[in-house]
């Protein structure tokens, strides 16, 4: 990655929607996680969300999809509000969620795992055999492995298929949460570059990750996660340049 990553608008297309959060309190049970948390992504925009662990950071996400059930706020996407659908509502208005960890089916093989990405939506699964070309396309050794079980892949591969998963759904706004776990730079690197070509192509992405450098680097604007709450947000170039993340998150 270099800086000629560093961007400050979205991509001029019209192929993804917008996701606003407002005001939103989420958590487990009568743990509260999230405070007030409000944040948006344009069409086409790349944006970041930034945090220490235990932030909030994928109970946002999981809000966002539907997983967790928000006790106040508000969440639209592309205007619509989904602030308690269910995920597979969700899913089929246009959001595709890679979650941390991956959560493969490792007993099925790479197609099998690909081709439940298109299973929620009619409008998805009508041109599953295209949008498994691109996938193949972005992710070529995916083509390679079709027909392993994914369990047997490495880490990298998990994440591809993971990303080509969601990606499977046709997503106008795409949220990944923290694809670089546990795989190596050239990996991240990889998974990183595939992120860039999804959002040039329209989609709009919204990237929880650990790798504050590669983030900010990547993303058009970003958000700071702070116990719960955002407390910083701007383009990636300013917060890349802010000393007080620089010094809590970059060790510099």
């Amino acid at each position: 990655m270099t800086d000629t990553l560093n961007r400050t608008a979205p991509a001029a297309n019209d192929v993804g929607q917008e996701l606003r959060i407002e005001g939103l309190a989420a958590g487990y049970g009568k743990v509260q996680v999230l405070w007030d948390v409000s944040l948006h992504a344009a069409p086409g925009e790349f944006v970041a969300v930034i945090g220490a662990n235990g932030a909030g950071k994928t109970t946002t996400l999981r809000a966002v999809s539907g997983v967790v059930k928000p006790s106040a706020g508000r969440i639209t996407l592309g205007g619509v509000d989904i602030t308690r659908a269910e995920p597979s509502r969700v899913v089929a208005l246009g959001l595709g969620h890679v979650p941390e960890g991956r959560e493969l089916f490792p007993h099925m093989t790479v197609r099998e795992n690909l081709d439940l990405g298109a299973a929620m939506s009619a409008a998805a699964r009508a041109r599953a055999a295209e949008t498994l070309g691109e996938v193949y396309a972005l992710f070529p050794r995916l083509q390679e492995r079709a027909g392993q079980l994914a369990g047997t892949l490495s880490g990298g591969e998990q994440q591809m298929v993971a990303v080509g998963r969601a990606l499977m759904a046709c997503p106008s706004v795409l949220v990944v949460d923290e694809p670089s776990l546990g795989l190596s730079p050239l990996m991240t690197q990889t998974v990183f570059e595939a992120l860039k070509a999804v959002n040039a192509q329209g989609v709009t992405v919204v990237l929880v990750e650990q790798n504050v450098n590669l983030s900010l680097k990547l993303a058009h604007r970003a958000y700071v996660l702070e116990n719960g709450q955002v407390v910083k947000e701007g383009t990636g170039a300013a917060l890349l340049a802010d000393p007080a993340v620089r010094e809590a998150y970059l060790a510099l």
